[in-house]
């Protein structure tokens, strides 16, 4: 029998969509037509695709691309919406667009089941695709003929860790989700949300085999598939997420003792220090290990598991890192104390064009789409009460960290070209009339991806970032979530040697001696900026530290069955952001408001509507939540009920 698998992709209509495998990702993007043309997935009978390693192989090499979209998507626009919004929704930056009059900035009355911004829905639709993906391996490799049981092994294992990576944010993002384990021959109409808790005892149970089916990178012939310490690395979240405490600081001592990884410590890899003219980087440890050309080498062994992203090739995708996550410099209404603009972009072309302060090519064009907190410039770099100047990861002095102040300005008919920028000028006006886009400073070291094909086009004045290999996973969090475990276990002096261990990699001269749960997750936003998942990090750490008992730095204990109005999450929210829910900025009279119960993303409506012949649970706090509707409450149950449909 033909799966509907194939049908359901090619039949999809804007407004017509069935709760099925594919409909579940349709359900929130069927408006855009391009949606609809049929993916390379689609063009064959599965039964006869999937029956033969070459076609697992290309099923696979989706499940490694798609994981990577998280990151480089922009396919509605190139503001790079999925990483940036999880940081949105954290203490550490806000929508800054503000010339967009839809600014998503009053969360807490915005968000809901029928209005998810900032692409709030990719994160549904495009997190069921991938499960689609991984469900298709699942559903065929027992078709494939001369291969061993140990090869077919290797390929459930790396498809149950796409599946579980992307059940394990579902769970930390929507809490209650549908649960799907394989490729539907008939339309299924009536899904049951199943509970949070028993995702993720089944994601942990599969990661469990993941871990011991896939082999290791040494054994591999390529870089960037799913191997055995990546899937040890989700292995140690999905336990710290059940509460095995225990468990997690096995896995974690593993992948740092016995793996074959290694923090780096010194100067390795190409020496990639472009237009030093401008901006000089004296180079160093971090600037190195997050060159794009050093993350996939084999001697950095820091790496666990990198995602391949290469400029001018057919999985080369452009990040636009410098574009959205850059100050709006060459913004007419930021001055210099004389009146000319501040900083001016000019392509090399150009007469005005000065080698020496070519911030275009040197550190990129800019648009301010979202900006650090005050928290992630200044305070969060404090420790011990004191700023660390020597930390490699916020040093304006190696060049690794851009300070506005650093800047010169650089519009050669200015009586101040040359001179060091200020927000104020000598008589202590404001230097410029949107402090929020055009003012603040950024991680050189992070945003840094040089796109060639703009950068040697002499009449080209924007550089808006390139395509970059970038991590998903490497030792430096796994040193990260071992200390998070120790201290949920009372291990205090443990968690403190992790935290100070990596702090030591950084060359900082500030360290802890009895390092809180909010040390542990300030050093994950040092370390981890723009490579984990912020909201979803700090909402599984909100659920894991309800489940331990323990104490936040505040002297706060939460339950898990209360997150919606009070968490972890939201109490860094409401200390360290100096935006949200503080009445006093607003941008096109919205102010910038977060609510305790946006922890959980709304379901979308449009699902909702889908499931005619059930009841999916909506999430306290939006229109549509009624306690009466029950999930699953096991995983078994949910996976019976798949084949009942209506």
């Amino acid at each position: 029998m033909k799966s509907i698998y194939q049908k359901l992709r090619l039949n999809l209509k804007p407004g017509k969509v069935l709760l099925t495998l594919g409909a579940l990702a349709a359900s929130v993007t069927g408006c855009k037509e391009d949606y609809l043309k049929p993916e390379p997935l689609s063009l064959f009978e599965p039964g006869l695709t999937f029956s033969t390693k070459s076609g697992l192989d290309a099923a696979l090499a989706i499940c490694d691309r798609h994981i990577r979209s998280y990151w480089t998507y922009f396919e509605y626009t190139d503001l790079s919406l999925p990483i940036s919004t999880e940081y949105m929704f954290s203490e550490m930056a806000v929508h800054s667009k503000t010339d967009d009059g839809n600014i998503f900035a009053d969360v807490a009355t915005r968000l809901t089941p029928t209005d998810l911004p900032e692409r709030l829905s990719y994160f549904w639709g495009e997190s069921y695709n991938g499960i689609k993906y991984a469900n298709t391996i699942l559903s065929f490799i027992g078709n494939v003929e001369g291969l061993s049981e140990d090869i077919k092994n290797e390929y459930r294992g790396r498809a149950l860790f796409h599946r579980s990576f992307r059940y394990m944010a579902l769970a930390f993002e929507f809490k209650d989700v549908p649960l799907i384990t394989k490729i539907l021959e008939v339309p299924k109409l009536n899904y049951r949300s199943t509970s949070r808790e028993a995702i993720l005892k089944m994601i942990t149970a599969d990661m469990e085999k993941a871990v011991e089916w896939v082999p290791n990178q040494s054994q591999m012939a390529l870089t960037g598939l799913v191997n055995k310490g990546a899937c040890r690395q989700l292995l140690i979240k999905c336990y710290l997420a059940t509460g095995q405490f225990d468990k997690a600081i096995e896995q974690a001592d593993l992948l740092i003792n016995q793996s074959g990884y290694s923090l780096m410590q010194n100067n390795f890899g190409n020496d990639i220090r472009p237009y030093g003219a401008t901006w000089p980087v004296t180079r160093n440890v971090v600037w190195d290990l997050h060159r794009p050309e050093n993350k996939a080498i084999g001697t950095n062994k820091e790496t666990i598991m990198v995602m391949l992203n290469r400029i001018n090739t057919d999985m080369g995708i452009k990040m636009n890192t410098m574009r959205n996550w850059l100050p709006l410099m060459d913004y007419s209404g930021t001055k210099s104390p004389d009146g000319k603009q501040a900083f001016r972009y000019f392509p090399s072309s150009n007469g005005n064009f000065r080698i020496n302060h070519d911030y275009v090519h040197a550190l990129g064009r800019g648009i301010g789409h979202i900006r650090p907190t005050y928290f992630a410039q200044k305070s969060l770099w404090y420790v011990n009460g004191k700023d660390d100047p020597t930390d490699l990861r916020h040093s304006s002095a190696t060049g690794n960290w851009v300070r506005m102040d650093s800047l010169k300005y650089n519009d050669p008919s200015s009586t101040y070209y040359g001179r060091n920028a200020s927000l104020r000028t000598p008589t202590g006006a404001m230097a410029t009339d949107d402090t929020i886009r055009c003012w603040f400073d950024w991680p050189h070291y992070k945003y840094y991806i040089e796109d060639p094909n703009e950068t040697q086009n002499a009449n080209e004045a924007n550089h808006r970032g390139g395509a970059g290999d970038w991590y998903l996973y490497r030792l430096a969090e796994t040193y990260l979530l071992r200390a998070e475990a120790k201290f949920y276990k009372g291990d205090i002096a443990g968690a403190t040697a992790d935290v100070n261990t990596i702090r030591q990699r950084a060359k900082c001269t500030q360290f802890y001696t009895a390092v809180t749960l909010g040390d542990i997750m300030n050093e994950r936003a040092r370390e981890l900026h723009m490579e984990e998942w912020r909201f979803t990090e700090l909402s599984r750490v909100s659920y894991s530290l309800a489940l331990s008992g323990k104490a936040d730095e505040w002297g706060n204990t939460y339950t898990v069955n209360n997150l919606a109005q009070k968490s972890y999450w939201f109490q860094r929210i409401e200390h360290y952001s100096d935006f949200y829910n503080k009445s006093k900025v607003t941008v096109r009279n919205r102010s910038y408001t977060m609510g305790a119960h946006n922890i959980n993303w709304p379901i979308p409506q449009s699902a909702i509507n889908a499931n005619s012949g059930n009841r999916l649970n909506q999430n306290p706090g939006y229109s549509g939540y009624d306690p009466s509707v029950v999930p699953w409450q096991t995983w078994e149950e949910a996976v019976a009920d798949e084949d009942k449909v209506q």
